[in-house]
């Protein structure tokens, strides 16, 4: 049975119509006589979704008991029974109750796939696997239904819902989203704007990448070699010189012109000659490339103009930016260098762009030997000047008469065969070292024209022109392999140098690790797989390129890596040789796997002692610092409850006032907490606008007695721009923590004042004061200083000020106060268009 197709569609966010699109599309094949059936679809009591239900078949769900409530999951066993074309299933990434006949939904929409039934579908990017982290940083929050990323890439359509934040925005607060008691809550937390554009743009990015992997697959499968320019990239040649610099700036600034343009640059180790590239040099050219958001790729080649121009083809490149040539003059003797190479051959669907610098025909040095490893047309002539050379040669001497000479004779067809030996090699120069014998003999040694040699000396001439030439031959051959090797162990030196060098560093991933791989190698995929034990499957770690394998003997080379471990790479076989750098990568990848990992654990670790920290905190200030206020009221109102009392009114009214205080007592703890709270989730959103502080510092005075306060807010001061209702609060509790550490009887000053473009409010008191080494550590959460009582508070105070301060782009400070005390300094910026006033100076200061 064939396996039936899955169409996704993949919203940016919830709410912008992913459901009502697979509706729509149902409905469209409903139309054209498709059988079509309602799987689970799940409207979340929107209006607009529950009315295109209406006209579709709806199979029904299951019901499951999980801890005494009742749930409906989809019934996978009706929809198999069922059996219909097509299959609607919402929320691909939801996670079913247990009991259910899969853990995930996806597995779920597998099995249906696997019956042969299509699957329209719907996930949101929050929910893709790889994006976890990305997703959490952004919002605040953890997504704990999540799919894997190769469940949504493997489907047959994707489709991408899309809308603007600010449309998706006014829907929400339209109420066609959530219900009126979530809507503020939601837009002021995750959707804001900013979390939507940034979901929007990890949306468009993964699909675009998602269509790039497509349209790479396509034109591998059908061997076109041209580039199609659907996206600019860039490609920058590299030779390891100091002119690397100003190209890749230079292409920088031609990727700017266009919006979604890549850079990618590229180092060619020759593996046919040693270069002149210094690893310092790669190594700044590097990360000048990566923190311009371009990549970096190391790759061998025999010849650097066509290694360049397959790299470029394989990414898909539409430029390709080189730098003019170093050389002096005389050196294009050796060629017409890499540059005009690349432009005649790159044809018209790649730019090539040469880029002038400063180091141009400064010289690069003497050309190293162009062959260690002999290239076929070097070959060709070296049998022609070994086998012909000395048949012209024969000729040539034949007609002079007399000639000059047999010494002379063999010293010319020695010339031959060096000559020979330096185009062609050893098997060249051998079969001119005999032909050059034969014809010595014959022609040129008495007596002529027989292979006769009468005079011993002749015989001996000949024999050591032989051995000469032999020994020649086999020297030049034997330079040729070791500079053949040499450059090979050069090349391979530099590769494993940049391979730990990024290791080291921690700036490889996996991925990028494994990507290296498979260009240094030219494979098709490389994957690392691994298992627990001899007899478990292999699972994959990691991959790249399209189709890796799920099995070392599947593959085209195996690298095992310990026991359980092992590289595959599919693509081609690679000689024994190379096997040994490839031993290296995989290490290293086993390295940066296990690194990752101990990453990931860490950072768990790190969150979990955090919140045990804050929790260990929090039940400390619940278990004596929110009880005592309620113990307070819990005996005031059982005072005025008791029946066998009769209180009077004074009592009564002071009763009642214990309440008021405890109650306001208990509301400034909770609210605190709560600030907290939303601080350390980053959902903290200032709606700032411009202000006067003498209309917000007086109000956060209410709750501290009037006599304990001196305000000094100017009228002249400028507006600043804050979010009062966040300044308001953070006032609220540094002033109340002023007064808490005050002396009995000495007021604590308020008072503001323009400095600049900013404008300060000074709160200072006549307290104890704080040690310098311990101003900091009083704005960390729960923290009390001295011997401060249970009861004080919480510890949050001064945190929730600083973190609402921060929020608005102020900075809040501790300081001492002359005479003794402690002197807050908040500092906020002035409202745009204000001009700093100078103080009035004379002209001149005379003395």
């Amino acid at each position: 049975m064939a396996r039936g197709k899955l169409r996704i569609y993949l919203g940016a966010a919830p709410g912008v119509g992913k459901t009502y699109a697979m509706l729509s599309e149902a409905h469209r094949r409903v139309e054209r006589g498709t059988d079509c059936v309602v799987a689970f679809v799940e409207h979340h009591d929107r209006p607009r979704t529950e009315v295109m239900l209406h006209g579709l078949e709806q199979v029904r769900r299951r019901e499951i008991e999980y801890r005494s409530a009742a749930f409906t999951e989809m019934d996978v066993d009706a929809v198999l029974e069922r059996a219909p074309a097509v299959a609607l299933v919402d929320e691909l990434a939801h996670t079913n109750v247990p009991g259910s006949r899969n853990a995930k939904r996806w597995q779920d929409v597998e099995e249906l796939l696997q019956a042969g039934i299509d699957v329209v579908s719907t996930v949101n990017i929050q929910h893709l696997e790889s994006l976890g982290d990305v997703v959490e940083a952004i919002t605040g929050v953890r997504q704990r239904e999540t799919v894997p990323d190769e469940v949504v890439r493997r489907a047959d359509q994707l489709e991408l819902v899309d809308m603007s934040p600010q449309a998706l925005r006014r829907r929400m607060a339209h109420g066609n989203i959530y219900k009126p008691d979530r809507i503020d809550a939601s837009l002021s937390n995750y959707f804001r704007p900013g979390n939507l554009t940034a979901l929007r743009e990890l949306a468009l990015l993964w699909v675009a990448d998602r269509v790039d992997e497509y349209l790479q697959q396509y034109r591998g499968e059908h061997n076109i070699r041209t580039t199609w320019q659907a996206r600019e990239r860039i490609v920058v040649g590299l030779t390891g010189g100091p002119e690397g610099r100003t190209l890749i700036r230079r292409a920088s600034r031609m990727a700017a012109k266009g919006s979604g343009s890549e850079i990618l640059a590229v180092y060619i180790a020759r593996s046919d000659g040693l270069t002149s590239a210094s690893p310092k040099e790669l190594t700044v050219q590097r990360t000048l490339v990566e923190d311009l958001g371009g990549t970096f790729h190391h790759v061998i080649g025999d010849d650097i103009p066509s290694a360049l121009l397959e790299f470029a083809r394989g990414v898909n490149a539409t430029q390709i930016v080189l730098g003019s040539s170093r050389r002096k003059a005389w050196q294009y003797i050796y060629g017409p260098g890499v540059g005009a190479t690349v432009a005649r051959e790159s044809g018209p669907d790649l730019d090539v762009h040469i880029v002038t610098h400063e180091e141009v025909a400064k010289g690069r040095g003497l050309p190293i030997a162009r062959g260690a490893r002999l290239g076929r047309v070097r070959i060709i002539w070296g049998w022609l000047v070994g086998v012909g050379g000395p048949a012209l040669l024969t000729l040539l001497l034949s007609g002079l008469g007399n000639g000059p000479g047999l010494a002379n004779d063999v010293l010319l067809f020695l010339f031959m065969t060096v000559a020979a030996a330096l185009l062609g090699g050893l098997l060249p120069a051998l079969a001119s070292a005999a032909a050059g014998s034969l014809l010595l003999n014959y022609w040129f040694t008495p007596p002529t024209h027989t292979l006769t040699v009468q005079d011993p000396e002749n015989f001996v001439a000949i024999v050591i022109f032989f051995a000469v030439a032999v020994s020649v031959a086999s020297v030049v051959d034997l330079a040729a392999r070791r500079t053949h090797q040499a450059a090979r162990l050069r090349a391979e030196s530099e590769i494993l140098s940049f391979l730990a060098g990024s290791v080291l560093r921690g700036e490889t991933t996996l991925d990028a690790l494994l990507d290296r791989v498979r260009e240094t190698f030219g494979m098709e995929s490389v994957a690392l797989l691994e298992r627990a034990s001899d007899v478990d499957p292999w699972t994959c770690a990691g991959s790249v390129g399209p189709g890796p394998v799920a099995r070392p003997e599947d593959a085209d080379v195996d690298m095992p890596v310990g026991d359980h471990m092992a590289l595959a790479l599919s693509g081609r076989v690679l000689p024994a040789e190379d096997r040994r750098v490839l031993g290296a990568f995989a290490a290293q990848a086993a390295v940066v796997l296990e690194r990752q990992r101990l990453v990931d654990e860490a950072e768990e670790a790190r969150r979990l002692a955090e919140g045990n920290r804050i929790r260990t905190a929090l039940l400390a200030a619940v278990s004596h610092d929110l009880r005592t206020p309620l113990a307070a009221i819990k005996a005031a109102v059982s005072s005025l409850r008791s029946d066998d009392v009769a209180w009077s009114e004074e009592d009564q009214a002071e009763l009642l006032e214990g309440i008021e205080n405890g109650a306001d007592r208990l509301d400034h703890l909770v609210g605190n907490l709560l600030d907290m709270s939303r601080l350390q989730t980053g959902t903290v959103t200032p709606l700032i606008r411009e202000i006067d502080l003498d209309e917000v510092v007086p109000m956060a005075l209410g709750g501290v007695p009037e006599d304990s306060v001196d305000l000094d807010i100017p009228e002249t001061l400028p507006m600043v721009e804050v979010d009062p209702g966040l300044l308001e609060r953070a006032v609220a509790n540094i002033v109340e923590n002023a007064v808490k550490y005050s002396r009995y009887a000495e007021r604590v000053t308020v008072a503001a004042s323009a400095l600049g473009e900013r404008v300060e409010l000074r709160v200072a008191d006549r307290g104890p004061g704080v040690p310098d080494d311990a101003k900091e550590r009083i704005f960390e959460p729960f923290q009390r200083y001295g011997d401060a009582p249970r009861g004080a508070g919480v510890g949050l105070g001064l945190a929730v000020a600083r973190g609402f301060v921060e929020s608005m782009g102020g900075t809040l400070d501790a300081e001492d106060t002359p005479g003794g005390g402690l002197t807050m300094v908040l500092t906020l910026k002035a409202a745009s268009g204000y001009v700093p006033v100078s103080p009035d100076l004379p002209a001149r200061v005379t003395s």
